[in-house]
């Protein structure tokens, strides 16, 4: 009785310290990227000013009058939630059709789909390059960036969803055909309202892949549709790089998708496990 009254005790104390480490360590970077926003560019690569100096807001000011903070961030806005919006328009159809009229094909489909991931990005930038600006002339405009972050994500979003319904009953989708509900029917009133969690968790994470997406956000635009990832990475220059004001815009480039992660981690987390415990 002894050995399993400490055994208790250890598993008490061990497993929230290590929680509390780990959770220290994930948060660290976050903590030391807001910390070195508040210092000026020279303070922030000296060694003696390392954890001692005076905070400055500069950083942010600058950011706000000098690099049009604001017009950055509402492409930002603009470009992930249309784009997360599209992906659900075309992957909830797709994996419901997947999901309760599979064929034998159906998996390997699902395989391809995923497998497009794997592509090398900068396999495919100059033909893309070359086709937005001299075929198509839609280079640096919203709608090719909508669109490309709509495909990338596109695999990622038929798969969650895929998954999501196919832990809800054939026999209720079967009662409402009887019943005479058409499919778009099916998939509005009963298929969305039954698996709200899992939609509503897949629309959260392609919100946030698309706003961090960099790659391609920053090699398809100039300035009418460059996001916040254009302007973190027009803070290099042939000196160095400025890190107090790198730290400022990445941290104002964060915060928005921290703080949403943050009052939604409720709904992420149900709608990732959902079907999980029969």
């Amino acid at each position: 009785m002894a050995v399993v009254a400490q055994s208790s005790k250890f598993n008490r104390m061990f497993w929230p310290i290590l929680a509390w480490g780990i959770a220290i360590v994930f948060f660290f970077p976050i903590f030391w990227l807001i910390f070195t926003s508040f210092k000026t560019d020279a303070d922030a690569v000296k060694p003696d000013h390392l954890f001692w100096f005076k905070p400055t807001f500069d950083n942010y000011l600058n950011m706000t009058e000098n690099y049009d903070y604001w017009r950055f961030a509402i492409n930002s806005v603009i470009t992930s939630t249309f784009a997360t919006v599209l992906a659900l328009v075309v992957g909830v159809p797709a994996a419901y059709a997947m999901a309760f009229n599979p064929t034998r094909r159906t998996k390997d489909i699902l395989l391809w789909m995923l497998s497009t991931k794997m592509l090398p990005a900068a396999a495919v930038l100059y033909p893309m390059t070359f086709l937005t600006k001299n075929f198509l002339d839609i280079y640096d405009t919203h709608f090719l960036v909508i669109l490309v972050l709509c495909l990338i994500n596109l695999p990622i979003v038929v798969w969650m969803l895929f998954t999501y319904f196919k832990e809800i009953p054939r026999e209720i989708i079967e009662a409402g055909k009887m019943d005479g509900v058409s499919t778009w029917g099916e998939i509005k009133d009963i298929l969305i309202p039954l698996a709200w969690g899992g939609v509503a968790s897949t629309a959260l994470l392609c919100f946030i892949f698309c706003w961090n997406e960099a790659y391609w956000t920053v090699r398809l635009t100039t300035t009418e549709a460059a996001t916040l990832s254009k302007l973190i990475e027009g803070n290099r220059a042939p000196e160095g790089l400025f890190f107090g004001r790198l730290s400022a815009v990445s941290t104002a480039a964060v915060a928005p998708i921290i703080i949403l992660g943050w009052f939604c981690q409720k709904q992420l987390v149900k709608g990732l496990t959902f079907g999980a415990v029969k």
